[in-house]
């Protein structure tokens, strides 16, 4: 009633004043958290999957096979200086593109990019003692900072939702890493055991499910647009 009078009457109530504020200002605050959260853009996306392609696919893996001191991941297919021109021009042009876009559209992806490159020295290389080459920061740089990563590409910005998808794609990977190590040493002494047939299913298993988050995450967003 009294907000009925002050409308009709054109007298201005004080509770009727902050009430609307506060709703103005909460909803301008959600609408624009969510169109951030939820803004996609597939050049910025594909550019994201060419820097960690280069960056991880290749430039860490011939990372590991110059600098582990156990299994090496690709063997001994290429000579030494054929893995140094593998990272240094794979990593040069993923930094080139990921330079480009700190410079010109997402300010805030250089923090990724100096911790990315800190660990893919740092891990591979085994420096400071190896404290870096365990599967807990296998799971941080492989997991979680590429999902961050992704996230600050679209949006150069960070919320809550994203640092906890980035905490479920960190266990996500440390679960891969745990599975697929002593996978792969069974099965390079035995092709087949109730042990190894385990933790296949299970890799196969979390593999699909990822994917299968994934595509419920995308689906969600396009429902929301």
């Amino acid at each position: 009633m009294v907000c009925s009078a002050a409308w009709t009457t054109k007298v201005p109530d004080f509770r009727w004043t902050v009430i609307s504020a506060v709703h103005r200002h909460v909803r301008s605050f959600y609408h624009n958290r969510v169109v951030a959260c939820w803004r996609f853009s597939t050049r910025q996306a594909g550019r994201n999957c060419s820097i960690y392609a280069l960056a991880l696919g290749l430039s860490a893996h011939a990372a590991d096979t110059l600098g582990s001191k156990k299994a090496k991941p690709w063997g001994d297919y290429f000579s030494k200086n054929q893995l140094l021109t593998v990272m240094i021009t794979s990593l040069a042009a993923s930094y080139g593109i990921g330079i480009y876009y700190i410079v010109v559209h997402v300010p805030l992806l250089a923090a990724i990019a100096i911790l990315e490159g800190f660990f893919l020295v740092a891990y591979n290389f085994e420096i400071f003692g190896g404290r870096f080459h365990n599967d807990f920061w296998f799971a941080v740089s492989w997991g979680a900072l590429p999902t961050l990563a992704g996230y600050i590409m679209q949006t150069n910005s960070l919320e809550l939702l994203p640092l906890f998808v980035a905490s479920l794609a960190g266990v996500a990977s440390f679960m891969e890493i745990r599975m697929s190590r002593p996978y792969k040493e069974l099965k390079r002494v035995e092709q087949s055991s109730p042990r190894v047939e385990r933790l296949e299913n299970g890799l196969k298993l979390l593999s699909l499910g990822t994917i299968a988050f994934s595509v419920i995450f995308l689906a969600v967003r396009i429902i929301l647009s």
